[in-house]
């Protein structure tokens, strides 16, 4: 899964330290989201889409790696 948390933050010009605060996790949390490295509940999934006032699949990009 990738995601478009850094793209949106730089758009509504919040630093990972604000948007942190927004959805209550530490700034370390937005770091790792960032990078890809940690998939987020679907908790904090909601809370991040609801910052940015987007649905969750436009925020988060679910990669079909099924070859079908």
């Amino acid at each position: 899964m990738n995601n478009r948390i850094k793209e949106f933050r730089a758009r509504f010009n919040l630093t990972q330290d604000e948007l942190a605060r927004k959805v209550n996790v530490r700034r370390e949390t937005i770091v790792f989201l960032e990078k890809n490295k940690y998939n987020p509940s679907l908790k904090l999934a909601h809370d991040l889409a609801r910052v940015f006032g987007v649905p969750i699949e436009e925020l988060f990009v679910f990669e079909d790696n099924d070859p079908k």
